[in-house]
């Protein structure tokens, strides 16, 4: 069954949608907002490894190229490891989301989220945590969420929430909150 919530937000709609896609995962959540897509799943181990005493998360945050509509050349056809942005927002994520998984739980996690379509006005490291957030949320792993992040940006002294690409070039701010509803 596919569930949807829509939220205008600064003037575009943010839709969360799931049941749609990936159905092996534990949970798979479709993030969109103008146009920038993200799919964000969420997946964990059902057997406990001993001996163990952290939890194993890995969180894989990527952009494809054709996301943005580039096809790399022919000397880079494929796509490489992940860059410095792709390194960076699956740690901006990781760090948001790590501290709402129960102490005593260590099983294997993995969160992968996947840039489907990029309009380049709109960050898609956002949408990952929300949809990494939403995915986990939705699923059977305990997770204490749920977890909301936002972009906020000044221009001439205006607060922006969820500036485009074109306002973050004219902004003096730039910064990200993530929280709960209890934090």
């Amino acid at each position: 069954m596919v569930h949807r919530v829509e939220l205008e937000l600064a003037g575009r709609t943010l839709s969360i949608e799931t049941g749609k896609v990936a159905k092996q995962a534990d949970a798979a959540v479709w993030v969109q907002y103008g146009e920038t897509i993200i799919l964000a799943t969420a997946v964990s181990s059902k057997t406990f490894s001993e001996g163990r005493d952290f939890l194993p998360l890995t969180v894989d945050y990527r952009e494809r190229m054709y996301a943005a509509g580039r096809i790399p050349g022919a000397r880079f056809r494929r796509e490489g490891p992940p860059s410095e942005k792709e390194i960076l927002s699956g740690r901006q994520v990781d760090h948001a989301i790590r501290p709402l998984f129960p102490k005593d739980y260590f099983y294997e996690t993995q969160v992968s989220i996947l840039v489907l379509s990029y309009d380049q006005e709109n960050d898609a490291d956002i949408l990952g945590l929300i949809g990494g957030a939403a995915a986990l949320h939705i699923s059977d792993i305990p997770f204490k969420g749920p977890l909301s992040a936002t972009r906020v940006g000044r221009v001439d002294g205006a607060f922006l929430i969820n500036p485009t690409s074109t306002n973050l070039d004219e902004s003096d701010l730039n910064f990200v909150v993530t929280g709960t509803p209890d934090y």
